[in-house]
């Protein structure tokens, strides 16, 4: 008797199964889908122009070696950037199995066992009622080609899925540095308060001496010295809400850093120390580029993309091919014969004749995640375009208003100064001093509240400017395919 080998009645088999496939034919996937538009720069008004980069590090620009300290323990020491950093690492651990589903996977098994046979069993004589040795020894292959290019979209989802992970944590990065720095204008704002504060209780313990001196020479009453000295209490009183603040803004920056609550209880920043630097005057289409969160989010919407596309290879035939070669004997002395080899081939298809309500179903629900993606990158793109224009705007804006203040600041450092020559020539009485030291004393508090707006809007542009990010994590090979292209795909400028 003749046998036909193995292989190629497989060969055939796998042929006659392609063909049955394509005749089948495919559940039908419903009416076709027109995702949501994606917005462009020019939609949100950004010129075609590229703006000057921002520096990594911006927060250097500042000019205070104290605040780079404590950006960089807060980098290195956050809790919420180390989930972040752990999401990635899985993310990206996620694309890397996802690689490998379209390879071929071989297995190496091998067991051996004593066993007794029932003699009343199943198992027929001479193997019945006694005990016998047995072992295998098997390599096995299994294979699913990927003739619907299904494990290449399952690839493109999870390397947009890192990527966005990627961007996500970038974003984090940058938003903590803003914090950081924002809370540590703040904690100098407060400080400068603080002083002038305590130079406007030098100057009422100044006009109570003054006016108790008057009241004694006959040229005040008591209702003046009991004035004077009433405005004392009122200027402790604000010193002290302002040491709560200031205890307060350093326990923050304290928890920022991923510090004790009082490991900052002697920080001083000084408000005039800290440097302003220019800033751009247009923004260019580049900006959406270097927002990281605007990236994770073009990521997203390439990942929900591919997820789509993976839906519908569900429609197609799933085909599987397996195989493996092996020896198995029921003795140990009878494993290593040529008689005792085992092999087999066992291809597989998969078809969705009559599950279409299912698959258009979860097809469906892919391609709302896909429009929700799209928004949801639609939103950053506008929330950047108008973070970035409102910075600038409050930059310029404030530029002005400095200008303004000062020469304001001026006059009435000058009206007081007269104010108090008269009172103590005697050509004045209590009530023009007190007129006088009103807007002296706002018009210098609101110099120290220009300036700390100004450093604070300088911070908040760099971060509506990106922070310094680029998006140089992605390899050119796996990039997945833009499907949007209204989408910005450019490389990220350094």
């Amino acid at each position: 008797m003749t046998h036909t080998p193995l292989l190629p009645r497989t060969a055939a088999v796998c042929a006659l199964l392609c063909l049955g496939a394509l005749a089948s034919g495919c559940a039908s996937q419903g009416p076709a889908h027109t995702p949501l538009a994606t917005r462009s720069a020019a939609d949100v008004g950004l010129t075609a122009s590229a703006s000057a980069p921002v520096a990594a590090q911006w927060w250097t620009a500042l000019g205070d070696a104290q605040l780079n300290t404590l950006v960089a323990q807060a980098l290195q020491g956050s809790p919420s950037l180390a989930v972040l950093q752990a999401r990635q690492t899985r993310a990206l651990a996620l694309a890397d199995a996802a690689r490998t589903a379209s390879q071929p996977h071989a297995t190496l098994e091998a067991d051996a066992s004593r066993q007794r046979y029932s003699a009343n069993g199943m198992v027929p004589a001479p193997i019945a009622g006694s005990t016998w040795n047995s072992a295998n020894l098997q390599a096995g292959l299994n294979w699913s080609p990927d003739f619907f290019d299904r494990h290449r979209a399952e690839l493109q989802a999870a390397l947009g899925q890192a990527r966005a992970a990627q961007a996500d944590s970038a974003a984090a990065a940058s938003a903590l540095a803003t914090q950081v720095s924002r809370s540590y204008i703040a904690l100098a704002r407060l400080l400068a308060q603080r002083a002038v504060a305590e130079q406007h209780l030098a100057q009422r313990n100044a006009l109570r001496q003054l006016t108790q001196e008057r009241t004694q020479a006959g040229l005040d009453s008591q209702v003046e010295l009991t004035q004077a000295q009433a405005a004392l209490p009122e200027a402790r009183g604000q010193m002290e809400a302002l040491d709560e603040q200031i205890t307060l803004a350093r326990r923050q920056v304290a928890a920022l850093c991923g510090q004790a609550p009082d490991s900052q209880a002697t920080l001083t920043p000084q408000l005039d120390q800290l440097a302003l630097s220019d800033m751009p005057a247009v923004l260019g289409a580049d900006l959406l580029g270097r927002r990281a969160d605007v990236v994770a989010a073009r990521w997203r919407v390439e990942a929900a993309t591919q997820d789509v596309a993976v839906a519908r290879t569900a429609f197609y035939p799933n085909i599987n091919l397996s195989a493996f070669v092996g020896l198995n004997a029921l003795g140990f002395d009878q494993l290593l014969r040529a008689s005792s080899r085992q092999m087999g081939v066992a291809p597989t298809l998969t078809l969705p004749l009559f599950d279409g309500t299912r698959l258009r179903a979860q097809l469906g629900a892919k391609q709302a995640e896909l429009d929700a993606a799209i928004a949801q990158y639609n939103s950053a793109v506008l929330g950047a375009a108008k973070e970035a224009g409102d910075a600038i705007g409050s930059v310029q804006s404030l530029a002005r208003q400095q200008t303004l203040q000062t020469q304001a600041a001026a006059k009435t450092e000058t009206a007081y100064d007269f104010a108090v020559q008269r009172f103590r020539a005697g050509l004045g009485n209590y009530l023009l001093v007190l007129s006088a030291e009103s807007p002296l004393l706002a018009q210098r508090r609101l110099g120290i509240d220009l300036r700390a707006r100004q450093l604070d809007t300088h911070v908040l542009l760099m971060q509506a400017l990106g922070g310094g990010w680029s998006d140089d994590t992605e390899p050119a090979s796996a990039r997945a395919p833009d499907t949007s292209p209204e989408i910005p795909a450019e490389r990220r400028p350094s």
